[in-house]
């Protein structure tokens, strides 16, 4: 097990890397197995889920090379239709595979996803749009698994998600690039995420357009072939490393971004005071004086961002004033509230009274159970140093944010989570000026 030991109150200065979008390169590398020909992906982040569906591919019978941030794949022939269950409960995203499988082999065989637990984040969306398209799917509670078969191959259809989901929008283009006919989904996500994934499809041969804001049309192909792309940055590294300059009263750098999927926290970060300045090579964040408290309801894009909240979460507890943080996209996203106490935060945990939930939430009501959706933060607080816990990938970001502007020295156990989406977190983090030291204990 990996802990971070973390000495805050260092100004992080300088300039720091950003490196690929997680979210891009996971569902790109899925894509690539949509074709027998060889794909070439560029500035990937090597990150351990990254890694995790590399060796999905090898099971699966294809070929994944690794050199530095540029991954080569090739998948000529699936020798399984099988995902690892081993595998499978690393990652979420490992379900996806269910669209390759059944475009190319006509079954698939997957097992429950799993990754990050921050929340019940259902796949009913993605299983319904796939009946529609002739895939006959059940769940066995017996072995875990689902069990999916195209006997007749998949059929373009028109379905409209009952409510926006990110990773259902982009499993069901995957399973209509090569069903037979044209597919029309309605309601669809529209993080920039996805419109990047169509780019990359696109370049493969397939025929997608997105003719409305939510609606995508997908005319189906009978092939596609190899193609080389590259990755754009990931926001959520951008939105990280910007609240660490700010908590930290520094002045970073980060190269080669622009306001592009940023646009939300920029506005924010504008209400609250909070320091940036839009340049042509990049965009710095800086302290620029006393943070403002601010109210902020996350939402699917163009929305304030989930994976967003608890960064911000952190630098509301150094602003004036009472600061609210209503979340609306899963109904367990606050795990890191009790850490953040131990360390001085003064967090109360609530639910708005609403009339309508249903329509305000995006997770099913059903999955709710007795969590609590908003949080109340007074500030400002100074932090202190305390031994943490972290839950999921991005609580673990939050927790090291916490940290580096706490007073003190503090221990930071399950640092694998934060592997699973920052590479190099804790030697970029250095070279601002950073004192984090990574333990490597032996089991």
């Amino acid at each position: 097990m990996n802990k971070f030991i973390i000495t805050g109150g260092k100004k992080l200065k300088g300039e720091v890397p950003i490196f690929g979008s997680k979210n891009v390169a996971l569902k790109v590398l899925v894509a690539a197995c949509l074709t027998d020909e060889e794909v070439i992906v560029e500035n990937v982040p090597l990150i351990s889920d990254f890694i995790t569906m590399g060796e999905i591919i090898v099971h699966l019978g294809g070929k994944v090379m690794f050199k530095e941030h540029t991954v080569s794949v090739s998948l000529p022939k699936f020798s399984s239709e099988k995902i690892s269950l081993e595998k499978a409960i690393e990652i979420r995203t490992s379900y996806m595979f269910v669209a390759p499988l059944l475009a190319r082999v006509g079954k698939a065989v997957i097992p429950n996803p799993g990754g990050c637990r921050i929340g019940a984040r259902p796949i009913d969306r993605v299983v319904e749009g796939l009946e529609k398209m002739g895939v006959e799917i059940r769940y066995s509670s017996k072995d875990g698994y689902f069990h999916a078969a195209a006997p007749k191959g998949l059929t373009g259809t028109e379905y409209k998600f009952a409510k926006n989901t990110h990773t259902g929008t982009e499993t069901m283009i995957l399973a209509a690039v090569l069903a037979h006919g044209r597919t029309i989904l309605e309601n669809a996500a529209e993080e920039p995420e996805i419109d990047e994934l169509i780019v990359f499809l696109n370049q493969m041969g397939a025929k997608i357009v997105r003719k409305h804001s939510r609606t995508i049309v997908i005319d189906g192909v009978s092939t596609l072939s190899g193609t080389r792309f590259r990755v754009g940055p990931d926001r959520n590294e951008v939105v990280t490393f910007a609240v660490a300059a700010i908590i930290t009263e520094g002045d970073i750098l980060i190269r080669d971004i622009n306001r592009n999927g940023l646009s939300e926290f920029l506005d924010e970060l504008t209400k609250c005071g909070g320091g940036f300045e839009e340049r042509a090579n990049g965009i710095r964040f800086f302290y620029s004086g006393e943070l403002t408290a601010t109210n902020v309801v996350t939402s699917f894009y163009p929305g304030f961002m989930t994976d967003w909240q608890g960064p911000w979460a952190v630098l509301m507890t150094k602003a004036n004033g009472i600061s609210t943080i209503h979340e609306t996209v899963y109904e367990n996203r606050f795990t890191y509230v009790e850490e953040l106490k131990k360390m001085g935060a003064d967090i109360e945990l609530y639910s708005p009274q609403l009339a309508n939930p249903e329509e305000i939430y995006n997770f099913n009501i059903k999955d709710d159970g007795s969590f609590l959706h908003a949080a109340r933060i007074k500030g400002p607080t100074q932090l202190h140093n305390a031994i943490l816990n972290i839950s999921d990938l991005r609580a673990g970001a939050t927790l090291v944010l916490a940290a580096l502007a706490a007073k003190g020295e503090s221990t930071i156990f399950g640092v694998e989570h934060l592997d699973r989406g920052y590479e190099q977190f804790d030697k970029r983090l250095k070279i601002l000026g950073a004192k984090i030291k990574r333990i490597v204990e032996s089991k």
